[in-house]
């Protein structure tokens, strides 16, 4: 069992990464406006302050957004899937794991949900910011590289493996954007931009797959 659903994602990645090579995607500005933000002409926040989920132009991920597709397709839900053969509960916990140098520590967090994951970073004894360079089951990778990038879509594309992550993919209907997102590599494991690639990518990929 284990054997088939590994050859599927090697099968899947493989076609995914070739589909990513001629998926075209333009970046949509945040710009402030007297101290407001909007992406596409309409406001990122409401009059109370708070983020707009939904509008006629987008779609805002963020787990803290009230929205169902806006917290479903965030880093933080609590899909569990399997990634070379270990069981985790959100991929949130593969990019905080990726901070901790110790493998058996790494394979600890991979058992945490999104916003238990989110906070562990507190417990590590190790910066990656300082150097570039985080760790998958004790081996150093550069953030800012190849095969950091191959190791995050292979982890999309197991996590896309889980029913329900992979048909709230399929079902919507508008670009994804992640206004809350950071900008610089050298501040997160994933951008802004790089997560709005990816998960508009897959979105698309997924659904020509029908």
């Amino acid at each position: 069992m284990i054997d088939k659903v590994s050859e599927k994602i090697a099968e899947e990645l493989q076609k995914f990464l070739k589909f990513k090579e001629n998926f075209e995607f333009v970046p949509k500005d945040i710009l402030d406006k007297n101290g407001n933000l909007y992406c596409d002409e309409l406001p990122i926040f409401d009059e109370k302050g708070k983020y707009i989920a939904e509008c006629e132009k987008w779609i805002n991920i963020g787990y803290v957004i009230k929205g169902s597709f806006s917290k479903t397709l965030s880093n933080l839900y609590p899909y569990e899937f399997d990634f070379k053969g270990f069981h985790l509960k959100s991929l949130e916990a593969f990019f905080h794991g990726l901070k901790f140098k110790n493998p058996e520590i790494q394979k600890l967090i991979f058992s945490y949900s999104g916003t238990d994951a989110y906070h562990i970073q507190a417990a590590s004894d190790y910066n990656w910011k300082e150097n570039g360079f985080v760790y998958w089951q004790g081996q150093a990778i550069k953030r800012d590289s190849a095969e950091y990038d191959l190791l995050v879509d292979e982890a999309y594309i197991s996590m896309a493996q889980n029913p329900l992550y992979r048909q709230a993919l399929k079902n919507v209907a508008k670009p994804l954007i992640h206004s809350m997102g950071k900008d610089s590599k050298e501040e997160t494991l994933l951008t802004r931009y790089e997560f709005e690639k990816q998960i508009n990518c897959l979105s698309a990929f997924l659904k020509q797959l029908d």
